[in-house]
């Protein structure tokens, strides 16, 4: 009897433990994805771009920011800038208040910070973003309080109890919808992961130490073109950023020169993007990166855009684009690549604040062929 109850005790406290792990969808937009999160009691929603490469929540850059009884006006402006969608980036300043968000029945924070567009640009069609970067980077972003960090969301979810691990995963998929818009293409899970989005197991590597890239998601990897006697280095091991706030994979202005030279790309002056014709298309190979010792296969359709969806970045019908663009700088700043949400959508993503650690998975989509 005793051996009995131990064990419902056991299985309750697992499924308790369980309980804390929610998801939310995501919406594909093609350049973004996008998450509809609630501020203020009662909530309204905005529309938020995923961002790990940046960690403050903002709103106001479309719809109003809705003040309510949970509203709180602080002394600090706010101001910051990141995301990289392939038609240029985005920056915002206003000022900051404390309100409650609601991410999913379940997955409320309350007294979160959020900054509060008064001018921004790069945002057409969205309200702001969800930030999911480290803690640090929101040191600086506040005025006249310069020296203080800002919990994150993900922050604030674990130290009031709401999610029990300091971790959230990402699971985006490759978009199908012509319309380039795509409902529930893929997700957040706040509180740990979502052993249905992967397939096989998480490999994990830590957070680098090089700067400036150990202020992000960033890690050390390599990257080569093809494999065996046709393998071509493109960047040899050095740091870089995981940032679903990236729509394309930025390599340091050597490393692309490398990857255009293997490629036979050629620069595309309506997209800059690098363009390649449909036999160089049947004739290219994948882009390997080496993060921990694990190769992570980026396919030949993976390389290119989709190709319905060419007139959304003013490419032409029928051309064939790379993903593969230029960071704008050579290897050695300390951030030699970005991995965005191309890279993301063929790898489950895993964000561990407690171990400093960043994870990667196969998934159903690491090979499709949607592109």
């Amino acid at each position: 009897m005793k051996l009995a109850l131990a064990s419902i005790i056991a299985l309750l406290t697992l499924k308790s433990i369980r309980a804390d792990v929610i998801s939310i969808p995501l919406e594909n937009r093609a350049l973004m994805y996008v998450a509809v999160v609630g501020i203020g009691s009662p909530a309204t929603n905005y529309d938020l771009i995923v961002d790990t490469g940046s960690s403050n929540t903002w709103v106001g850059a479309n719809n109003v920011y809705v003040k309510t009884s949970t509203s709180e006006q602080t002394s600090n402006s706010v101001s910051g800038g990141d995301i990289r969608a392939e038609k240029g980036s985005g920056s915002f300043s206003g000022t900051e208040y404390t309100d409650q968000v609601t991410l999913a029945s379940g997955l409320v924070v309350s007294g979160q910070s959020i900054g509060v567009a008064s001018e921004s640009n790069g945002f057409n069609g969205v309200d702001g973003i969800l930030g999911l970067g480290p803690v640090d980077l929101t040191v600086g972003t506040l005025s006249p309080d310069t020296s203080s960090a800002i919990p994150t969301v993900v922050d604030n979810l674990f130290s009031q109890g709401t999610i029990s691990e300091h971790v959230c995963s990402i699971s985006f998929e490759p978009i199908t919808d012509s319309s380039g818009i795509q409902q529930n293409a893929g997700q957040i899970t706040f509180g740990g992961t979502d052993s249905s989005m992967y397939t096989g197991s998480i490999t994990y590597a830590p957070i680098t130490t090089t700067s400036p890239a150990s202020n992000y998601w960033g890690i050390d990897a390599s990257f080569s073109y093809g494999s065996g006697s046709d393998k071509t280095t493109i960047l040899s091991s050095t740091a870089g950023i995981v940032d679903s706030g990236t729509t394309l994979l930025l390599l340091a202005t050597d490393a692309f020169n490398a990857f255009q030279k293997a490629t036979g790309g050629v620069m595309d002056s309506n997209t800059s993007l690098l363009s390649i014709t449909s036999t160089q298309f049947a004739n290219l190979k994948s882009l390997f990166i080496n993060i921990s010792g694990v190769d992570y296969e980026l396919t030949p359709n993976a390389l290119i855009w989709p190709r319905s969806l060419n007139s959304a970045i003013g490419g032409t019908a029928g051309s064939i684009y790379l993903i593969v663009s230029d960071i704008g700088s050579n290897s050695g700043s300390g951030l030699d690549f970005i991995l965005g949400q191309k890279f993301m959508e063929r790898f489950y993503t895993v964000f561990d604040t407690a171990n400093q650690r960043v994870g990667f998975a196969t998934t159903p989509f690491t090979t499709a062929t949607t592109n």
